[in-house]
């Protein structure tokens, strides 16, 4: 299974976004990762629309949404005006998740949920039946740099006995280190958003850790950069 790699564009360097999207995508960066937060369903607030605009704007990748907000339903307009390829939201905040997801996918777009560590795959497994991806967050939201949640991992093995039934792929975000990649990726976990973790403020370059990453199913364990 091949590997797809997400950065968390709100790790990077805002004094030079321009040369961060063009490196980045040069490195071989599958998917630009925006955080879009309203300071109420987390306490912060995510990028701005002209940043947004400027992104997408200026690749080829695919960029994709996650809405950290409160009543999603009403970013969609915003964010189908932008050609934003790829869509989450969180069904915690969502009176009716799956009318937004429905509205997602009349725009030809692909449609996902994000779950919280504390939300419970039983509350959400009806949805399965209607997304093409689910986002596994292995940290509280909002803020960038927080510690993993080991408890998370029996959700993410649940999600990967459930996703051959419902036809669904699994995606991973929050603290997730090489380490975690090969240990999930092999498992059938599709892939992964790369912020502070792995990918930003590294001594190495973005070309270094992303080849890297994307060949590790042929190395062992101990053979990897100290990112």
């Amino acid at each position: 299974m091949t590997i797809e790699l997400s950065a968390s564009m709100m790790c990077a360097d805002y004094a030079c976004l321009r040369d961060e999207v063009k490196n980045l995508e040069e490195a071989g960066i599958d998917i630009f990762h925006i955080d879009i937060m309203d300071g109420s369903f987390v306490d912060n607030f995510g990028m701005g629309y002209q940043d947004m605009a400027y992104i997408k704007k200026n690749t080829t990748k695919l960029v994709e949404a996650h809405l950290m907000v409160q009543k999603p339903y009403n970013y969609l307009d915003i964010l189908f005006n932008l050609g934003i390829d790829i869509i989450y939201v969180h069904p915690e905040v969502d009176p009716d998740p799956a009318t937004t997801i429905e509205k997602i996918h009349k725009q030809g777009l692909i449609a996902g949920i994000a779950i919280n560590p504390g939300t419970s795959i039983a509350t959400i497994e009806e949805l399965l039946n209607t997304v093409d991806r689910v986002l596994v967050l292995g940290v509280n939201p909002g803020h960038a740099g927080r510690k993993y949640l080991p408890y998370v991992d029996k959700k993410i093995q649940k999600l990967l006995k459930l996703k051959s039934e419902y036809d669904f792929e699994i995606y991973m975000d929050g603290a997730v280190t090489l380490e975690r990649i090969q240990r999930w990726q092999p498992e059938g976990v599709k892939g992964f958003v790369l912020g502070t973790a792995t990918l930003f403020n590294k001594s190495y370059s973005y070309e270094q850790i992303l080849s890297k990453l994307k060949n590790l199913k042929q190395e062992k364990q101990t053979e990897v950069i100290n990112v």
